[in-house]
């Protein structure tokens, strides 16, 4: 089972079978307890109908004393400990190289396209991207629904594909409300630059878990999830019931908070901070997902139900770099120095650190050109004194939503640019990598704090440690001796 949704598809399921007494699933604990009629049905019969609803059963046997029979088709398949261990390893393995290729990737984009609105159509496509591949999951879950409301068009006489484009509409406008609705409570906790970070972090996390949730790396995250309350779903399906009207259905279908990744769309929907934004996500989630319903019996039949947990797995890792991607946004906007152009730029600057040079000797004053373009900051990367003054001179070319306010948390700098020239003092106390970015954390910068004085004093060092060890090596030569 891959969410707390499979329980309903699997119960429903096995309930169409003549026999069953009781039926319950327990996704947490990958569990299916079962009473039934051994005159009615048989357990390889209930085996195929778990099968056919696009699922893999296999019997837990207790005890090899106990004279129970183990079917072909559902034999115990438990993995062997150590490749488990290998499959781990390689697993964690993939995925940190997977992290790096991704903010490298991210990283490039913001020097080298035009941004933000290259990365904002990036995102748009993975995230119809996600609602395509969970389409095929969240058919087993609403297929009874589009089949209740399409029989009765039918009957009706209308034409088949009209209840479906209403129930999608209806599904899509509901979806992009209620992303509104998280972003704008999102946005009621982003009050600061710092605060926005914060929550884009938390959004990032929570993105990470559900994709490590949906791909099912950890036995452990099968508890991490939403729950919706019982009364909810009482609710809604009473609504269900009462209502024939497919575009009705659609609007009400939001409400079912039910999948995996309708919640991480929610989530990352109140990261943005934003209704807008939450509201765009929600929208471009919910296309995804029309396309299967447009083509419902067409599509499905080109696809076998075991392939409904690769197409899943698949939107698990497409979840997992939207969450990477927002949680390095957010280190960035917080000035945490951990976000993953900081990191490189301290690296390159340990490296570099004998050869690097210093600006200009000037101890009254540093004075930095930048301009603000479509594509980013040029330069977005400086190199200054320690207690030396500097003044920041930006000059606004060419505004947008996402360039237009920069924010250095370690200053405690907010500065919204202007249209034309502008100028920035301050003084910078700390040696060190100062990481500063956009306000949205999309298009990241740094100043590279040198001391001078310690400089100096190594350099200095430098020969005198030389000619210890040029001492030490003729002492040691004349012991050989």
């Amino acid at each position: 089972m891959h969410c707390a949704g499979c329980e309903i598809v699997i119960e429903n399921s096995i309930k169409q079978l003549q026999g069953i007494e009781f039926v319950k699933a327990d996704y947490e604990n990958d569990q299916l307890d079962i009473v039934y009629d051994e005159q009615l049905t048989s357990l390889e019969a209930i085996a195929d109908s778990i099968k056919n609803a696009g699922y893999e059963p296999r019997i837990v046997i207790p005890s090899p004393k106990i004279d129970q029979p183990v079917l072909p088709k559902i034999a115990d398949q438990r993995p062997k400990k150590f490749a488990h261990a290998l499959k781990k390893i390689a697993f964690i393995s993939l995925a940190v190289t997977g992290v790096i290729l991704v903010l490298w990737l991210d990283i490039w984009l913001m020097e080298h396209a035009d941004m933000p609105e290259l990365s904002r159509d990036i995102s748009f496509g993975l995230l119809f991207l996600i609602g395509f591949l969970t389409s095929f999951h969240c058919l087993g879950m609403c297929g009874p629904l589009i089949l209740g409301y399409t029989t009765k068009s039918a009957k009706a006489g209308h034409h088949s594909h009209v209840p479906h484009v209403l129930y999608g509409l209806g599904k899509t406008i509901s979806y992009t409300v209620i992303g509104g609705l998280f972003g704008a409570f999102g946005s009621i906790v982003t009050f600061t630059p710092y605060s926005q970070g914060i929550v884009g972090i938390a959004a990032g996390l929570f993105l990470i878990l559900f994709g490590l949730h949906m791909l099912e790396a950890f036995a452990v995250l099968r508890h991490f999830q939403i729950r919706t309350p019982g009364f909810w779903k009482r609710l809604i399906g009473y609504e269900y019931r009462k209502h024939s009207n497919p575009f009705i259905i659609g609007l009400i279908n939001g409400l079912m908070i039910i999948c995996g990744p309708l919640q991480a769309m929610y989530v990352m929907a109140a990261g943005t901070g934003n209704w807008l934004e939450g509201a765009s996500v929600l929208f471009f989630f919910g296309l995804g997902t029309l396309p299967l319903l447009m083509g419902f019996g067409v599509l499905t039949s080109l696809f076998s139900a075991s392939l409904t947990p690769k197409l899943l797995n698949a939107s698990g890792y497409v979840v997992m770099v939207l969450g990477v991607v927002m949680l390095n946004r957010g280190l960035s906007v917080t000035g945490t120095g951990m976000d993953f152009n900081t990191l490189i730029t301290k690296a390159a600057q340990h490296i570099q650190s004998e050869t690097q040079e210093l600006p200009a000797a000037d101890t009254s004053l540093q004075v930095i050109t930048m301009d603000v373009l479509r594509s980013g900051y040029s330069p977005n990367k400086f190199v200054l004194r320690k207690g030396v003054p500097v003044k920041w001179v930006i000059n606004g070319k060419e505004l947008t939503e996402c360039n237009k306010a920069i924010v250095v948390p370690q200053f405690n700098l907010k500065i919204n640019i202007q249209s034309g020239i502008q100028a920035i003092e301050f003084t910078p106390q700390e040696a060190g990598v100062i990481p500063w970015s956009c306000w949205m954390g999309m298009i990241p910068g740094s100043f590279v704090i040198v001391d001078e004085s310690t400089k100096n004093s190594n350099s200095e060092s430098g020969p005198e440690k030389q000619n210890w060890q040029n001492k030490l090596t003729q002492k040691l030569r004349m012991l050989i001796r």
